[in-house]
This record gives C-alpha cells, structure tokens and sequence, in this order.
C-alpha cells in the first residue's frame, strides 16, 4: 500500500535504535525526509547511514536531549515545520515505588511525559495551519496492564496519554491526528536492559527470564521493531486521518480485556 506521504517531513525522537529506528525505516522506505533525534551520535550516525544506504531517502541527524530546553531547540531548528512527529523514549530502570523519592519522579516525567507534551505544543498549530500533521507517541502496554515495579513507566506514559485523549479531537477537522502506540515485549535494546535489571535483582539468569516472558505471551514471542514501524507508518499516513485519540496495543494479545 503506497502511504500517501512521499514528500513529508518527519521528526523524530528516540530514533536510533530500536523502535524509534524501525520506525525512521518505515518513513524512509515512504519516502519522507527525516531529521532523527537521539542523545548518542554513534548510533545516530549508523543508522543515518544505514537509511541512506538502503532507501536513499534524505536524512537529517541531531544528538541531542529533548528532555532539556536545547535539546528541543536543536531538534525543531533542525525540522521546524515538520508534517509527522513521533515522541518515542526509552523507560526507566524498574524498581520499588517507595524507592523512588521527587527528583526521580521528576526524572520520570520529563522523559516519559513533559518532553512529548513539549514536543507537541511546538508542533501542533503548525500542523493544524498546513493542514496536515501526525504525530504518534510510544507508549508501553503498562498505560492497560501496569506492572508494581514499573510505577515510573505507568504513571508518566499514562499522564501523557491522558494529555493526548484531551487534544487529539482539536485537530482532526484539519487532518491533524494524535495517537498512541502500546507495545507489548519487543525485542529491542530498552527490553533486553530491562531483563537485565531483572536478572540482577532477583537472582534468575537473564536467559530465564526472557524465555519464560516469550512463553507467557499469547504469540509465544517477543514482538519486532519492524512490525512496530509498520504500524506507526500507517498512523502517520495519508489513509490515517479519521484516527485520533486511539492508543493501539501491539502486544500479541497480551492484553485479557475486550476494550
């Protein structure tokens, strides 16, 4: 299915490994010209390269944090009108809630919550004066399924979707969506971290452990990043525009409950 969006420009965070990746994959191979934002310049130079190589498709880079002012700054002087904005960050480490005192929380938040909202706010009306914007966030299948040891994750994510369900109808009659993607366990970097912090913890080897998150899921595997980038190319496509307000889930059908 030919996307509709060949000629758009894309911003997106998180976007040099993992998911984040996949999905600047998926845009490349639309051919959308990307500006990808990441703190480490290694793996933004790589996967830079990497698209270039394989799709040919224009690619911008800047390593920058986007939970700071400048961050943003950096990332929006380098893409200021973009047409797609994907809010992606990695979580943080999970852990006992009554561990986590205010600055972690703080922490939390702007990474997971506040930095997207940012995001959003800077792009918006633009999208909205054009007549065209997607913009899709990131998430974790804990905004439905919560976790005790991911308090951090559960609580941002879900502040940040609420945010999104308030807005996302404002621009629609402009052909400006708004949506969530929940993933299940994916097989990328942030998971495996994830399992090892685990491990660690609680004394199983990180072997064990993934094996047996893998058997416990209905498709009886982890999920790939490019079945992600599948799904996000799609919310950010031409076909998208009477989806809004909508957090997807892509976990294998993890998830027990009917809505």
């Amino acid at each position: 299915m030919d996307m509709g969006i060949a000629g758009r420009k894309a911003l997106l965070t998180g976007a040099s490994k993992g998911m984040g990746r996949a999905c600047a994959f998926a845009l490349a191979q639309e051919g959308v010209s990307l500006t990808i934002v990441a703190r480490g310049l290694d793996a933004l130079e790589h996967t830079a390269a990497d698209i270039r190589t394989e799709t040919g498709a224009e690619v911008a880079i800047v390593s920058a944090d986007v939970t700071t002012p400048g961050g943003r700054a950096a990332a929006l002087s380098a893409c200021p009108e973009p047409d797609i904005l994907l809010n992606n960050a990695g979580g943080m480490k999970p852990g006992d809630f009554r561990d986590h005192d205010r600055d972690t929380w703080i922490e939390a938040l702007d990474l997971m919550m506040l930095a997207p909202i940012e995001m959003i706010r800077a792009t918006f009306d633009g999208m909205v004066a054009r007549g065209f914007g997607r913009i899709v966030n990131i998430t974790s299948r804990g905004v439905k399924i919560p976790h005790a040891e991911l308090s951090l994750s559960n609580g941002a994510r879900t502040g940040l979707v609420g945010f999104c369900a308030g807005i996302a109808r404002l621009g629609v009659a402009h052909d400006v969506t708004i949506n969530n993607i929940l993933p299940g366990i994916v097989d990328s970097d942030g998971q495996r971290q994830h399992v090892e912090t685990l491990a660690k913890a609680g004394g199983t080897s990180f072997e064990d452990i993934w094996a047996t998150r893998a058997a416990k899921s209905p498709a009886k595997r982890f999920g790939r990043p490019e079945e992600i980038g599948a799904l996000f190319a799609f919310l950010a496509s031409a076909h998208a525009g009477l989806m809004t307000g909508q957090s997807i889930l892509m976990d294998g059908g993890d998830y027990p409950g009917t809505l």
